[in-house]
């Protein structure tokens, strides 16, 4: 019994060794494969991303800025910044005022402290 499964492992594995010695490529016959694949277009060529997303402007870049520069002299757009531009909401209480505040707000129950908080 012990026999007939040695062979048998052996008749395996001298099968798997035998395809796998065929299946073998040269490295010039990959290489080969590899840039005929490029010369299609099937693969891009390099390490960058295999399909380059097309630009979604129509227009030059000389004709935008001829444009921008027609429709400042309009009066159209400013120049520069956007007026708002860094304007944010300022308080008009100092923090000591707004600590006290909350820890009132805290003591009344109406906000609640901690971890225990439900959201």
């Amino acid at each position: 019994m012990k026999k007939s499964i040695l062979t048998l492992s052996a008749v395996v594995a001298a099968l798997f060794a035998s395809q796998a010695v065929v299946a073998q490529t040269t490295r010039a016959e990959v290489k080969a494969e590899a840039a005929s694949a490029v010369k299609a277009g099937a693969v891009a060529k390099g390490e960058g991303p295999a399909a380059m997303a097309k630009p979604k402007h129509t227009k030059a870049r000389a004709e935008v800025k001829a444009e921008a520069a027609a429709a400042e002299k309009a009066g159209a757009i400013e120049k520069g910044p956007s007026p708002d531009a860094g304007k944010g909401a300022k308080s008009t209480k100092a923090r000591a005022e707004v600590k006290k505040e909350a820890a009132e707000a805290v003591k009344a129950g109406e906000v609640g402290k901690g971890p225990d908080v439900k959201k």
